[in-house]
């Protein structure tokens, strides 16, 4: 299988000033390859493709050796491929009579990823190995940049990637071939019901804590907010204002990704067999209805469940345990929600009644009483065991 590995370089103030320009230098080449396009198209009717691109990069490179000259190809190459990419997304969504969102320029701040397609052209992992306490990536046009490896790599390195985040800059390994650790048989089962008072409540009546890491921090956030926007555009004030609130967004960030990685693995290592809802979160979190129609009205309680959804993070959490499931050979079950909230667990009446206050279940038809998440969750595992049984017997 395929696994991805990120670690936290440490450059030196003279490589971190070069990972920058090579960041520009590639941001400058997206952009004006999207010129390219765009001009050719509006004056011609010529589209370009990505071949063309990239048959010309080597004038280019002859061109402006000081410049694009000094990075490597095949890394110029995967940013033509990043705009490819965009337009082929573009095209789909046309057809599919979706929003369709033309790819854009990326301004300063918008483009913070250069890869490297394959390991050894233009890169190397771990190029030093006659440094047995430390771990380097060579980078064609940079140098050798030290690596906080953290963890063992795993498998054969495909793609390497570099990428900056505020003032921090992280390696990405892509690897092939990554050995699964499947777990030893538990048995157990359970259904899961994604929620914001509490992240997630079990079948078997545990609740994981919603740690709202997000509102923890909306204070600093919001005195950062302020002071940025007391700033002059494009002063060197605002530069730094504006990497402060970066920073403690990423921090909030790092937090809910490492309680995401915790909780997923307690549930790995003692179900078999996971059964979640099937969230459509975009769905979820867009404006109250009637807005458009009606400006004002229920948005301030809508936009606080939205912040509540998102600070919870529940796509992260559910991707993360969908790739935990994978490499430890556990069963994920994703199942449709609907109703599950309103249905007695015991006797499968389904009213809307049934749900007294947000926590208290009681049916109306046979008295039944629960926590309403967990009535939701034996609900979800009920359908989710029926799903597998259907597909068994198919």
């Amino acid at each position: 299988m395929r696994r991805s590995y990120t670690f936290l370089l440490r450059p030196t103030g003279k490589q971190a000033a070069t990972l920058a320009q090579c960041l520009e230098d590639h941001r400058v080449l997206y952009n004006a390859a999207l010129e390219h396009r765009r001009t050719a198209y509006r004056k011609a009717g010529v589209s370009i493709r990505y071949g063309d691109q990239s048959g010309e990069l080597k004038y280019i490179r002859a061109d402006d050796p000081a410049g694009q000259g000094r990075w490597s190809f095949s890394s110029q190459q995967a940013t033509l491929r990043r705009l490819d990419k965009a337009f082929a997304a573009f095209f789909r969504r046309v057809k599919a009579g979706q929003k369709p969102g033309f790819p854009r320029f990326k301004g300063r701040g918008w483009f913070d990823t250069v890869e490297w397609p394959k390991d050894g052209d233009g890169c190397r992992w771990d190029s030093q190995p006659e440094h047995p306490t430390a771990t380097f990536v060579r980078l064609h046009g940079v140098g050798h940049v030290r690596v906080h490896q953290h963890r063992p790599v795993l498998g054969r390195v495909k793609t390497i990637s570099v990428k900056r985040e505020g003032s921090r800059w992280y390696v990405v390994l892509s690897c092939d071939d990554v050995p699964a650790h499947t777990l030893p048989a538990t048995g157990a089962v359970v259904g899961l019901d994604m929620g914001v008072a509490s992240l997630v409540t079990t079948s078997d009546g545990k609740h994981l804590a919603n740690p709202r890491h997000l509102d923890a921090s909306a204070d600093r956030l919001a005195a950062a907010q302020r002071d940025l926007a007391r700033k002059k555009r494009g002063s060197k004030r605002r530069r730094k204002a504006a990497a402060r609130v970066a920073a403690l967004h990423a921090k909030v960030r790092r937090r809910r990704l490492d309680g995401a990685h915790k909780a997923a693995l307690a549930l790995v290592r003692a179900y078999d067999v996971i059964v979640h809802e099937d969230l459509r979160i975009a769905n979820m979190t867009r404006s109250a209805s009637g807005t458009i129609e009606a400006p004002g009205r229920n948005v301030a309680q809508k936009s606080g469940l939205n912040r509540s959804i998102v600070d919870a993070g529940w796509g992260v959490f559910l991707t993360v345990l969908a790739h935990k499931a994978e490499s430890a050979g556990r069963e994920l079950i994703a199942v449709n929600p609907a109703n599950t909230s309103r249905t007695c667990a015991r006797c499968g009446h389904c009213a809307k009644e049934n749900r007294v206050t947000q926590v208290e279940f009681v049916c109306t038809a046979c008295g039944h009483t629960a926590h309403a998440d967990v009535n939701a969750a034996i609900n979800i595992l009920g359908a989710g065991l029926a799903l597998r049984d259907a597909a068994e017997a198919a």
